[in-house]
């Protein structure tokens, strides 16, 4: 009989927090591959990171709308757009289209990433706003610190934006007036 060995092969990467460790319950990454694993990990960072923009895309409309038109040929202002799920029929195509070319083209032209064993690592340093970069981090503690701590935000706000998700579909509102849900088997 062979014995068993467990199998650590991603165990010293950044993600890897307490208190589970390095967290592969369906065994994806059981082979070893590093490119399987730079994928996955590069796949989890531009989520999470796009997960934080939703999230705040959410709350952010609550308390601050940008004034004037968001359509002038739609006589749209957007103060007019609902928040949540019920703004997807309210957006005219032309900009739901205009969102995504911009998310085609950051993607493609800007987002490539550079570092061969870092995923998510573009060499431009911190985003402070869309298009922005502040200066790199140079000390290595500083660095996988902030890294850690941007990998377990972006884990945090895909699970909340889905959650809005949810929320707004069954109550209409993001922020959940169960009143309004009236079939709700905790009722």
């Amino acid at each position: 009989r062979r014995p068993r060995v467990a199998a650590r092969a991603f165990e010293e990467e950044l993600g890897v927090q307490a208190p589970m460790g390095y967290w592969d319950p369906l065994g994806f990454s059981n082979d070893g591959d590093f490119d399987e694993f730079y994928r996955r990990r590069s796949a989890e960072l531009k989520n999470g990171r796009v997960a934080m923009y939703a999230t705040m895309g959410y709350i952010l409309p609550e308390y601050w709308r940008v004034p004037g038109f968001c359509s002038p040929s739609h006589d749209l202002l957007f103060t007019d757009i609902p928040n949540g799920l019920k703004a997807v029929g309210v957006v005219p195509a032309e900009g739901w289209l205009q969102i995504l070319a911009w998310c085609g083209f950051f993607e493609v032209v800007i987002n490539q990433p550079q570092h061969p064993t870092e995923p998510g690592n573009y060499y431009k340093g911190r985003l402070a706003a869309p298009g922005f970069y502040l200066s790199r981090i140079k000390e290595p503690e500083v660095r996988a610190r902030s890294l850690n701590a941007e990998l377990a935000n972006g884990r945090l706000a895909m699970v909340a934006i889905v959650g809005m998700w949810v929320q707004d579909g069954l109550t209409g509102s993001a922020w959940g007036d169960w009143s309004l849900f009236t079939n709700s088997p905790l009722r």
